[in-house]
Protein backbone atom coordinates (compact mmCIF):
# COMPACT_ATOMS: atom_id res chain seq x y z
CA UNK A 1 0.00 0.00 0.00
CA UNK A 2 1.29 3.03 -1.44
CA UNK A 3 -0.22 5.35 1.50
CA UNK A 4 0.19 4.27 5.06
CA UNK A 5 -0.76 7.86 6.27
CA UNK A 6 -4.46 6.61 7.85
CA UNK A 7 -4.80 10.85 8.41
CA UNK A 8 -4.30 11.29 5.07
CA UNK A 9 -6.56 8.88 3.62
CA UNK A 10 -8.98 10.35 6.66
CA UNK A 11 -8.46 14.20 5.80
CA UNK A 12 -8.91 14.02 1.82
CA UNK A 13 -12.25 12.01 2.71
CA UNK A 14 -13.64 15.03 4.93
CA UNK A 15 -12.51 17.70 2.68
CA UNK A 16 -14.78 16.24 0.38
CA UNK A 17 -17.96 15.40 2.96
CA UNK A 18 -20.98 17.51 3.06
CA UNK A 19 -21.55 15.82 6.25
CA UNK A 20 -20.58 17.87 8.91
CA UNK A 21 -21.41 21.53 10.00
CA UNK A 22 -19.01 24.26 7.78
CA UNK A 23 -16.89 24.30 11.59
CA UNK A 24 -17.31 20.84 12.65
CA UNK A 25 -15.88 20.18 9.15
CA UNK A 26 -12.95 22.81 10.03
CA UNK A 27 -12.41 22.02 13.20
CA UNK A 28 -11.76 18.37 12.04
CA UNK A 29 -9.98 19.37 9.55
CA UNK A 30 -7.39 21.39 12.03
CA UNK A 31 -7.49 18.33 14.26
CA UNK A 32 -5.93 15.96 11.70
CA UNK A 33 -3.24 18.60 10.31
CA UNK A 34 -2.10 19.23 13.95
CA UNK A 35 -2.06 14.96 14.87
CA UNK A 36 -0.18 14.65 12.03
CA UNK A 37 2.37 17.67 12.21
CA UNK A 38 2.96 17.72 15.84
CA UNK A 39 1.44 13.95 17.61
CA UNK A 40 -1.49 13.35 19.39
CA UNK A 41 -0.49 13.80 22.66
CA UNK A 42 1.23 17.24 21.74
CA UNK A 43 -1.67 18.88 20.22
CA UNK A 44 -4.18 20.79 22.68
CA UNK A 45 -7.47 21.93 22.43
CA UNK A 46 -6.79 25.33 23.04
CA UNK A 47 -4.78 25.15 19.53
CA UNK A 48 -7.07 23.53 17.59
CA UNK A 49 -9.62 25.83 18.39
CA UNK A 50 -7.85 28.73 17.76
CA UNK A 51 -6.57 27.93 13.89
CA UNK A 52 -9.90 26.52 13.64
CA UNK A 53 -11.33 30.37 14.50
CA UNK A 54 -13.68 28.68 17.32
CA UNK A 55 -14.36 29.24 21.24
CA UNK A 56 -12.43 25.74 23.04
CA UNK A 57 -15.40 25.55 24.65
CA UNK A 58 -17.22 24.66 21.08
CA UNK A 59 -15.13 21.86 20.94
CA UNK A 60 -15.64 20.28 24.59
CA UNK A 61 -19.47 21.41 23.62
CA UNK A 62 -19.39 19.18 20.59
CA UNK A 63 -16.93 16.55 21.61
CA UNK A 64 -16.12 16.42 25.44
CA UNK A 65 -12.74 15.28 25.23
CA UNK A 66 -10.08 15.06 22.63
CA UNK A 67 -10.08 11.29 22.57
CA UNK A 68 -13.55 12.16 21.77
CA UNK A 69 -12.85 14.24 18.85
CA UNK A 70 -10.64 11.81 17.64
CA UNK A 71 -12.64 8.96 17.89
CA UNK A 72 -15.62 11.37 16.05
CA UNK A 73 -12.84 11.88 13.39
CA UNK A 74 -11.94 8.23 12.81
CA UNK A 75 -15.03 6.21 13.30
CA UNK A 76 -17.46 7.23 10.57
CA UNK A 77 -14.39 7.50 8.03
CA UNK A 78 -12.90 4.49 9.19
CA UNK A 79 -16.19 2.75 8.19
CA UNK A 80 -16.00 4.03 4.90
CA UNK A 81 -12.24 3.15 4.55
CA UNK A 82 -11.92 -0.19 5.79
CA UNK A 83 -13.56 -2.52 2.94
CA UNK A 84 -11.52 -0.71 0.37
CA UNK A 85 -7.97 -0.71 2.38
CA UNK A 86 -8.88 -4.45 3.20
CA UNK A 87 -9.33 -5.04 -0.43
CA UNK A 88 -6.18 -3.45 -1.79
CA UNK A 89 -4.66 -5.50 1.07
CA UNK A 90 -5.59 -9.07 0.05
CA UNK A 91 -4.94 -7.83 -3.95
CA UNK A 92 -1.40 -7.11 -2.88
CA UNK A 93 -0.42 -9.55 -1.10
CA UNK A 94 -2.30 -12.84 -2.72
CA UNK A 95 -0.83 -14.38 -6.38
CA UNK A 96 -0.88 -17.61 -7.53
CA UNK A 97 2.58 -18.71 -6.66
CA UNK A 98 2.34 -17.48 -2.77
CA UNK A 99 2.72 -19.79 0.17
CA UNK A 100 0.23 -19.58 2.81
CA UNK A 101 3.96 -19.15 4.95
CA UNK A 102 4.90 -16.39 3.05
CA UNK A 103 1.36 -14.85 2.87
CA UNK A 104 1.17 -14.85 6.62
CA UNK A 105 4.97 -12.96 6.70
CA UNK A 106 4.12 -10.88 4.62
CA UNK A 107 0.73 -9.61 6.55
CA UNK A 108 2.74 -9.54 9.44
CA UNK A 109 4.75 -7.22 8.08
CA UNK A 110 2.31 -5.25 6.05
CA UNK A 111 0.08 -4.77 8.81
CA UNK A 112 2.74 -3.51 11.53
CA UNK A 113 4.80 -0.82 9.16
CA UNK A 114 1.07 0.26 8.59
CA UNK A 115 0.58 0.56 12.41
CA UNK A 116 3.93 2.28 12.74
CA UNK A 117 3.09 5.12 10.48
CA UNK A 118 -0.07 5.55 12.98
CA UNK A 119 1.07 3.77 15.98
CA UNK A 120 -0.10 7.34 18.21
CA UNK A 121 -3.41 7.80 16.87
CA UNK A 122 -3.60 3.98 16.71
CA UNK A 123 -2.75 3.27 20.49
CA UNK A 124 -5.41 5.68 21.64
CA UNK A 125 -8.13 4.37 19.06
CA UNK A 126 -7.44 1.03 20.09
CA UNK A 127 -7.35 1.59 23.73
CA UNK A 128 -10.65 3.71 24.02
CA UNK A 129 -12.42 0.67 21.92
CA UNK A 130 -10.87 -1.77 24.92
CA UNK A 131 -12.35 -0.03 27.41
CA UNK A 132 -15.72 1.42 25.86
CA UNK A 133 -18.36 -0.91 25.69
CA UNK A 134 -20.19 1.00 23.32
CA UNK A 135 -17.27 1.56 20.71
CA UNK A 136 -16.71 -1.94 21.57
CA UNK A 137 -20.42 -2.98 20.30
CA UNK A 138 -20.42 -0.61 17.26
CA UNK A 139 -16.94 -1.39 15.25
CA UNK A 140 -15.89 -5.08 16.21
CA UNK A 141 -19.28 -6.29 14.62
CA UNK A 142 -18.64 -4.24 11.51
CA UNK A 143 -15.18 -5.38 11.53
CA UNK A 144 -16.01 -8.67 11.36
CA UNK A 145 -18.78 -8.54 9.10
CA UNK A 146 -16.19 -7.23 6.22
CA UNK A 147 -13.14 -9.14 6.89
CA UNK A 148 -14.46 -12.85 7.19
CA UNK A 149 -15.96 -12.92 3.62
CA UNK A 150 -12.56 -11.75 2.15
CA UNK A 151 -10.43 -14.13 4.98
CA UNK A 152 -12.54 -16.85 3.81
CA UNK A 153 -11.95 -16.24 0.36
CA UNK A 154 -7.77 -16.41 1.52
CA UNK A 155 -8.76 -19.95 3.60
CA UNK A 156 -10.41 -21.41 1.20
CA UNK A 157 -7.33 -21.11 -1.46
CA UNK A 158 -4.72 -22.38 1.11
CA UNK A 159 -7.21 -25.35 2.22
CA UNK A 160 -7.87 -26.12 -0.85
CA UNK A 161 -4.12 -26.45 -1.58
CA UNK A 162 -3.31 -28.19 1.10
CA UNK A 163 -1.48 -25.72 3.33
CA UNK A 164 -4.13 -24.96 5.81
CA UNK A 165 -5.69 -27.61 8.17
CA UNK A 166 -9.12 -29.35 7.25
CA UNK A 167 -12.36 -27.79 9.18
CA UNK A 168 -14.49 -24.99 9.57
CA UNK A 169 -13.24 -22.02 8.56
CA UNK A 170 -14.32 -19.64 10.76
CA UNK A 171 -13.18 -21.39 13.12
CA UNK A 172 -9.25 -21.18 10.99
CA UNK A 173 -10.29 -17.20 10.55
CA UNK A 174 -10.95 -17.15 14.47
CA UNK A 175 -7.89 -18.37 15.14
CA UNK A 176 -6.40 -16.48 12.99
CA UNK A 177 -7.31 -13.50 13.75
CA UNK A 178 -6.83 -13.49 17.20
CA UNK A 179 -3.23 -14.89 17.21
CA UNK A 180 -2.52 -11.84 14.25
CA UNK A 181 -4.10 -9.24 16.41
CA UNK A 182 -3.64 -9.72 19.61
CA UNK A 183 0.07 -10.38 18.95
CA UNK A 184 0.31 -6.70 16.65
CA UNK A 185 -2.03 -5.03 19.53
CA UNK A 186 -0.27 -6.41 22.75
CA UNK A 187 3.62 -5.46 21.23
CA UNK A 188 2.77 -1.87 19.68
CA UNK A 189 -0.54 -0.70 21.66
CA UNK A 190 0.12 -2.48 24.84
CA UNK A 191 3.99 -2.80 25.14
CA UNK A 192 4.33 0.37 23.06
CA UNK A 193 7.15 -0.97 21.31
CA UNK A 194 8.46 0.95 17.95
CA UNK A 195 10.03 -1.86 16.21
CA UNK A 196 9.77 -5.73 14.86
CA UNK A 197 12.54 -7.75 13.90
CA UNK A 198 12.48 -10.83 11.11
CA UNK A 199 13.18 -13.15 13.71
CA UNK A 200 10.10 -11.94 16.23
CA UNK A 201 7.80 -12.14 13.23
CA UNK A 202 9.30 -15.42 12.73
CA UNK A 203 8.62 -16.98 15.43
CA UNK A 204 4.82 -15.98 15.39
CA UNK A 205 4.30 -17.54 11.79
CA UNK A 206 5.68 -20.66 12.90
CA UNK A 207 3.56 -20.67 16.25
CA UNK A 208 0.57 -20.05 13.76
CA UNK A 209 2.05 -22.58 11.54
CA UNK A 210 1.95 -25.05 13.81
CA UNK A 211 -1.72 -24.46 14.77
CA UNK A 212 -3.38 -24.37 11.99
CA UNK A 213 -0.62 -25.36 9.32
CA UNK A 214 -1.28 -28.70 7.34
CA UNK A 215 0.90 -31.12 8.98
CA UNK A 216 2.10 -33.94 6.77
Amino acid sequence: MENQNLLDKIAKIIQSSDKQTAKQQKIMEVAISLFAEKGYSNTATAEIAKLAGVAEGTIFKHYGTKENLLLSIMVPFLKELFPSMIDELFEELMNDNITFEEFLRQLLKNRINFLLANQEILQVFIKEMIYKEELKRELLPYIFEQAAPRLTKVIDTFQKRGEIMDGPISQVINLLATTVFGFIISRFVLLNNQSLNDEDIDHIVRFIINGIGKTS
